[in-house]
């Protein structure tokens, strides 16, 4: 899910950012999955994460023998990830030492090139930016710094990746994040928006990278119940401009609502969607 600037809709930003690792960040495991697979990361790889969240996605490339390092905007995120990193080290032990993940600050982007310096080589292998583009207005034009920070940090003709939705028909969760907007109307900031055709091919080219192949991947949002449903899709932050509009009580209400066509008999919701993703190619 995009970025956008955050509220506290529960009991403070560390319980949100547990919602976001425990209940909604595992949606996206089968676009990373296919995405490491395409481009056969494994042990040797090095890899930096735009937009890491809670590090989920540097823990199965990880998994998979790579050096990860990922930067993201929200802190207590970062903690998380960090966290999840160093114990994945030390379980670990001998066969992947802890200090092969690293998590930074996004405004500390540069110091990335120091935790994978290599002699003779640029710093990594592979960029992901796997926060899907098209979620809200002015997610596109924020990732573009972002790359241009990163992309001196990688060789020449190396793979960036670009995650975004796919057509709307095909994402049941799209309507309700329509719901952030409810009676209260009006495309504000962090609002969620259409996702168009070419979104990821328009921050690639924005970003002076060269298209080179795509794919599409089901990842259906699954959850327990309709209340932990609500928690995972409030702590992705696209529905903080209608908390602040009108109140968390009924924001919740009217994301509990949309979400009654896909509650199953058994309790659980069920979302099927479909994600694209873009492998471009650094100049």
């Amino acid at each position: 899910m995009g970025p956008t600037a955050r509220v506290d809709t529960r009991t403070g930003a560390g319980a949100r950012a547990r919602d976001w690792a425990e209940i909604q960040e595992r949606m996206l495991v089968p676009l990373y999955e296919a995405v490491y697979e395409r481009l056969e990361v494994r042990t040797g790889t090095r890899v930096l994460g735009l937009g890491c969240g809670s590090g989920l996605a540097l823990l199965l490339a990880a998994a998979r023998g790579a050096r990860v390092t990922g930067v993201d905007t929200d802190q207590e995120r970062l903690a998380l990830a960090r966290e999840r990193l160093l114990a994945d080290g030390e379980r670990d032990g001998e066969d992947r030492p802890v200090g092969t993940g690293t998590v930074l600050p996004a405004d500390r982007i540069t110091e990335a090139a120091e935790v994978a310096a290599e002699p003779g080589r640029p710093p990594y292998d592979l960029i992901t930016a796997f926060q899907p583009i098209g979620t809200v207005a002015g997610d596109a034009q924020g990732l573009v710094p972002a790359l241009d920070s990163a992309i001196p940090l990688v060789e020449r003709g190396a793979p960036v990746v670009l995650a975004g939705w796919g057509p709307p028909e095909r994402c049941a969760t799209y309507a309700v994040l329509r719901s952030a907007d409810g009676p209260v109307g009006g495309l504000r900031e962090g609002s969620p928006r259409p996702p168009r055709r070419d979104d990821l091919e328009d921050v690639a080219a924005r970003a002076g990278l060269e298209p080179d192949g795509s794919g599409r991947v089901a990842c259906p949002f699954g959850y327990a119940d309709t209340e932990s449903a609500v928690r995972g899709l409030l702590s992705t932050g696209v529905f903080d401009g209608a908390v602040l509009a009108t109140d968390r009580q009924r924001v919740e209400k009217e994301i509990g609502e949309a979400l009654q066509p896909h509650l199953r008999r058994d309790g659980t919701v069920w979302m099927p969607n479909v994600f694209r993703y873009l492998i471009a190619r650094t100049p």
